[in-house]
């Protein structure tokens, strides 16, 4: 089982970050569990998501003590670097993160997404640069899989976008 914290403000595509995986532990046969948590400001507000990919029955769909944690802010850090399980990984967009994780007991890869996404003409889309890198470093699911889910997460109104987002997803595998 893997649990899979993803944190940071609305609007920077947590909630579809989360879904995405969520598709992609299904498209492999999967159980997958998706909680998004989110304050009432929305876009701008605080947001986080739990997802869970397991070969067994999921017993709560909440990545309280996750092996994964995406934290897109300082904020989403402070807040939930902690609770990541020893042996865990952390995956940071230095973009926005001046800080070094603490702890020494959890991987920590620092991408600075946001100044890839600007300067790839991906603006928006830092979300995918770091899923690309967490797919890299956990093997969670393989770059098909991720392709095959973007294909069915992204909403009709947005078919537009997909490529970009496959991009985005690419130049996070590179880093």
């Amino acid at each position: 089982m893997k649990q899979i914290l993803i944190a940071g403000f609305g609007g920077q595509g947590i909630l579809f970050s989360g879904k995405l995986l969520a598709n992609a532990g299904l498209i492999e046969g999967k159980n997958v569990s998706w909680l998004p948590s989110y304050g009432p400001e929305m876009r701008g507000g605080t947001a986080n998501c739990s997802v869970i990919i397991s070969d067994t029955t999921i017993g709560s769909p909440i990545a309280g003590n996750p092996d994964i944690l995406m934290a897109y802010t300082l904020p989403a850090i402070d807040k939930f670097e902690d609770k990541v399980q020893a042996g865990g990984k952390m995956f940071l967009d230095s973009s926005l993160i001046e800080r070094k994780a603490e702890r020494k007991d959890a991987d920590a890869f620092y991408v600075p997404a946001t100044k890839l996404a600007f300067d790839n003409e991906c603006s928006g889309l830092m979300n995918m640069i770091i899923m690309g890198k967490m797919i890299k470093e956990t093997n969670i699911c393989s770059e098909e899989t991720i392709y095959e889910a973007v294909k069915k997460t992204v909403p009709e109104s947005k078919k537009n976008l997909i490529e970009l987002n496959i991009k985005a997803i690419k130049i996070g595998l590179e880093q």
